[in-house]
């Protein structure tokens, strides 16, 4: 550890010494000017336009407007091409029968799961099982989110292999202070209380959210509540430098009732989820980059239930688990219309799992692993046309081994309205411990999953760029998958499994005047492999209007050919979501709103067994000073 912070300063402090070149970024000619800036692409900011990448990005005001306590439900509408499982009206759950299972293109999976999730840029997943906490997503703390579809192994290593959903935290933009209180009662006994406060002070900002969360859900025995804080402090050391650190606590409880065949009694779960990360970054003119540490923690109590006809278990699963890692990267401008990122990750994850009786404690495993990569890729514009991307990350996990993953890309501005992309890209996935460590399936000689993206891709604006079309192909291949097979009678992971996917996705915003925006999006997947929690086809339009005191939006949501089970019997759901939402603003200050779902009151079921809720009201109050 004390050689990697040896070697943290030393690049930093080459930094400072870099910046201080007096010659003057070339601005990139941006034609068409539409294109947002992320960070998710490269780790620096960059201009969509000139990365090959897939991304869709949803902003703070759709996330606002949309009235919900978790993020992931948005993000399932505004993205083409991923698909999160759910069972209710508020909670995913843990351990069986739990939903918030994500797949990007069909790649995913569980327990584990092939799509990363961050919080600014730091992976937020559990330290033994690998798996996202879908709970911990809070649309509070959010301003904006960016999600690469398709592999970004480069630059995020494993887990990033179908894609990255990136949390990008709330700063407020300019000198002032903002208080948002929001509170929403509805169906099934549903509550949602949040509050937040954002402060811009000189140099000085601030942001502090808390909330609370529940509902009786439509089925009994699956209540579930959830607390939340989250406090972010910063502070602009200079116009190059700024620091910032926060740390997010989220403790919620959840119950499954099992499946409507197999119901379950007490299958209740107790779990703390926590992170804290540190940020040191700098933005010189040629140069610019950050040092971040992060650490994610949680403490699970699971009673795994038992049948009615049955006897209660005598023990709880307990586990302790942690993930703690550094992120340091640095881009420069070298030449004219050059980007080179060059960066370094090092991750410690694991923890401790145990049954824990009323007399003792039984052990299951007690371990921790770490990985320590590097990473090169280099950007360059060629003329006001072309723009060629590529690179390379060099990966070593200490059970597995290294792995090499490359990328290549290219952007063409065929004309001022037309862009066209290109891209190659390599995903990988380490086992987990649970995979390799935990429970019967457990087999210690699994090594990585591995995959290969292929696409091209094509964006047009139209009618004086009010309206943007955008078309993905994509071809996915990969092999060493992770799956539970019998072997000599028992059963067993083995690296057997392939991927190959294909498809398409459409995406398309028209802002028809000042007051009216529609939007929609589609996806097409082909599974050579078939795999539980990925729709063949996904389609989502919607509609916003806002004129003075009063706004409304609705979206109708398709979803055809939904595997919830593939054996023994393929078993395939349809169904047609429509949801709506209006509001309204006496005052300034003061938002009343209304929002109701599936008012088509359609049957169906996305885990297999757990029905989801008919139609859905819910009510509420907002404030905003």
């Amino acid at each position: 550890m004390r050689k990697i912070l040896f070697f943290a300063f030393i690049f930093l402090f080459s930094v400072e010494i870099y910046g201080q070149d007096t010659l003057r970024q070339q601005p990139i000619n941006d034609t068409i000017q539409l294109e947002e800036v992320i960070v998710t692409g490269t780790r620096i900011k960059s201009l969509l336009n000139y990365l090959p990448l897939s991304v869709t990005v949803v902003n703070q005001k759709q996330i606002e407007n949309s009235y919900e306590p978790s993020l992931l439900p948005l993000l399932v509408a505004e993205t083409p091409g991923l698909f999160i499982t759910s069972r209710g009206i508020m909670g995913y759950g843990v351990s069986t029968g739990a939903a918030g299972g994500m797949k990007m293109r069909g790649i995913g999976g569980s327990p584990t799961a092939g799509v990363l999730v961050m919080i600014d840029g730091h992976p937020q997943y559990m330290g033994l099982m690998g798996h996202p906490m879908a709970d911990a997503y809070h649309a509070m703390l959010a301003d904006r989110v960016e999600i690469v579809r398709g592999p970004a192994s480069i630059l995020y290593g494993s887990n990033a292999m179908g894609g990255v959903i990136n949390i990008i935290t709330k700063k407020q933009k300019e000198d002032g202070i903002k208080t948002h209180l929001r509170a929403m009662y509805g169906s099934y006994n549903t509550l949602s209380v949040e509050g937040s406060n954002v402060i811009q002070k000189k140099k000085f900002n601030s942001v502090v959210s808390l909330s609370y969360n529940r509902s009786d859900n439509h089925r009994e025995n699956m209540d579930f509540d959830q607390y939340n804080g989250y406090v972010k402090l910063g502070y602009d050391i200079s116009k190059r430098w700024k620091v910032f650190g926060d740390f997010n606590i989220t403790h919620f409880n959840a119950s499954n009732p099992g499946t409507v065949d197999d119901p379950i009694i007490d299958n209740d779960a107790e779990i703390t989820r926590g992170m804290a990360s540190f940020s040191l970054e700098n933005d010189y003119e040629k140069t610019s980059g950050a040092l971040k540490f992060f650490y994610n923690f949680g403490m699970h109590d699971i009673d795994d239930g038992y049948r009615p006809d049955g006897d209660p278990r005598d023990y709880h699963f307990n586990s302790r688990d942690q993930m703690l890692g550094i992120n340091l990267f640095q881009s420069y401008r070298f030449f004219k219309g050059n980007v080179t990122t060059a960066g370094f990750d090092y991750q410690l994850f694991g923890g401790k799992a145990w049954n824990r009786y009323s007399d003792r404690d039984e052990d299951i495993i007690d371990k921790s692993l770490n990985s320590i990569a590097g990473y090169l890729n280099m950007q360059q514009s060629l003329g006001k046309i072309v723009t060629a991307n590529a690179g390379i990350r060099v990966d070593h996990n200490e059970h597995t081994g290294t792995e090499w993953i490359p990328q290549v890309g290219i952007t063409v501005k065929a004309s001022k309205s037309t862009l066209l992309k290109a891209i190659v890209s390599k995903g990988f996935r380490n086992p987990t411990i649970r995979e390799m460590y935990m429970f019967p399936p457990q087999n210690p000689e699994l090594e990585a999953e591995r995959l290969m993206n292929y696409e091209i891709s094509a964006t047009q604006y139209v009618l004086d760029n009010k309206l943007s079309l955008s078309l993905n192909l994509f071809y996915i291949n990969g092999d060493n998958m992770i799956q539970t097979t019998m072997v000599d009678g028992r059963p067993k992971n083995i690296n057997t499994g392939k991927v190959e996917n294909y498809g398409i996705e459409f995406a398309s915003r028209y802002q028809v005047n000042k007051h009216l925006n529609l939007s929609a999006n589609y996806s097409w997947l082909a599974m050579q492999y078939k795999i539980e929690g990925a729709p063949e086809h996904k389609l989502h339009v919607g509609a916003s209007y806002a004129r003075q005191k009063w706004g409304i939006s609705t979206g109708i949501e398709y979803i055809h050919g939904l595997y919830s089970q593939i054996s023994p019997d393929e078993i395939k759901e349809n169904f047609i979501l429509w949801n709506i939402k209006g509001s309204y603003r006496p005052v300034k200050f003061l938002e009343i709103f209304l929002k109701a779902e599936n008012l088509l009151n359609q049957k169906y079921e996305i885990n297999l067994g757990y029905p989801m809720p008919g139609i859905t009201v819910f009510g509420g109050i907002g404030f905003n000073f």
